[in-house]
């Protein structure tokens, strides 16, 4: 292929209700999609970092500066554009991993659909659906989280993480257990929001056979999650700490995780983001899929890598309706807790032209040929 244009569009959606973690709150989903034009087909990719950097260093501004000053004059200087040689290319432009992945992906869809195969094929799926888990957000009391969590079971999740934070913490997992019974696959999720000195409240937490404990420490602290491992039976799980399938390996071998959070942005793109999954399926090691409430056009590659032998528990994969009222492609509906895997060439969806209209902000060439 030949890069001939690449577009940065600017979109705003509004969230159904506010979605509250340890770092912030969000009311607006605020970032830009990836328009990849080549001779031989179009592909579209969603940056999944928000406009601060508080989830992680990067952040909407920011990635577009690197993709159209560093990251985009190096891809168009290659001789042949193949997703396969992308990553090489990038690599002299150190960290930016959530704008590296927005990249690959625009030119993984184009690549898919010149061929015509569908993403899931490209990475090795083996189910045409997935089950989907719903994040619920820190709440403003423990009633209104256990109404939400009502609902969410109502319309057929099949597992509930719950946003946690100090001082919201035991009592609003104690409240759902209660509630809900010992049943429920039940997980929480930190957000780096502790510290090991916390580590005898956090043992407070294993008394409700939750799935796992996500990121509860500081990011990159590989050794202080492997000794709160010693002091708590809740296996730990890394998100933001791991960056790429050695990160992965190496978190493994110290113990320092027993599940893997596998987001694809947050590793460089979706065939690091497999590699990650081969690594962590090696070793016995279950992964799901993260989410960073994403459009449709996120959503889509999610949902195909998901797919995979290894992801053996539910992800964030929700259906559009639990973050819009309206998405901007084909919303994803949940049926019987699992959600379909897009099957079309590529990620298997697009922009719908009237909706993208509508939630886009602004518009830029970064790159013209």
């Amino acid at each position: 292929m030949k890069l001939e244009r690449v577009e940065i569009v600017h979109v705003a959606i509004p969230l159904v209700t506010p979605f509250r973690t340890s770092f912030g709150t969000m009311t607006t989903k605020d970032t830009f999609l990836l328009h990849v034009v080549t001779d031989a087909a179009e592909g579209w990719s969603e940056f999944a970092a928000d406009p601060e950097p508080l989830y992680c260093s990067e952040f909407v501004a920011g990635a577009e500066l690197v993709l159209r000053d560093f990251l985009l004059p190096r891809v168009a200087a290659l001789p042949r554009l193949t997703t396969a040689v992308l990553a090489p290319a990038m690599a002299k432009t150190k960290g930016h991993e959530l704008a590296k992945a927005a990249l690959e992906t625009a030119v993984l869809d184009a690549e898919l659909r010149a061929y015509g195969m569908p993403l899931a094929t490209c990475l090795g799926a083996v189910r045409d659906r997935v089950p989907a888990g719903v994040s619920v957000g820190i709440k403003d009391s423990v009633p209104q989280l256990l109404d939400d969590v009502e609902r969410y079971l109502a319309d057929g999740y099949v597992r509930i993480k719950l946003k946690i934070e100090p001082g919201w913490d035991v009592e609003p997992v104690r409240a759902v257990r209660e509630r809900f019974g010992d049943a429920l696959p039940l997980q929480v999720d930190a957000n780096t929001a502790y510290t090991l000195a916390d580590a005898e409240h956090l043992r407070k937490l294993d008394e409700f056979g939750l799935l796992l404990i996500e990121e509860p420490l500081e990011e990159n602290n590989l050794h202080a999650h492997a000794r709160l491992q010693k002091r708590i039976a809740t296996p730990v799980c890394l998100d933001e700490s791991l960056h790429n399938a050695r990160d992965t390996a190496s978190a493994i071998a110290m113990d320092a995780c027993r599940v893997v959070n596998v987001k694809p942005a947050r590793v460089g793109g979706y065939l690091e983001a497999r590699r990650v999954h081969d690594v962590a399926h090696a070793h016995g090691v279950p992964v799901w899929c993260g989410g960073m409430l994403e459009t449709g056009i996120g959503r889509a590659p999610n949902l195909a890598l998901a797919a995979l032998p290894g992801f053996t528990l539910p992800g964030d994969t929700s259906a559009s309706s639990r973050y819009f009222a309206e998405d901007i492609t084909e919303p994803f509906v949940l049926q019987d807790g699992h959600l379909p895997v897009p099957s079309g060439p590529g990620i298997g969806v697009a922009p719908l032209p009237d909706a993208l209209r509508r939630f886009t902000t602004a518009r830029r060439d970064v790159y013209g040929g």
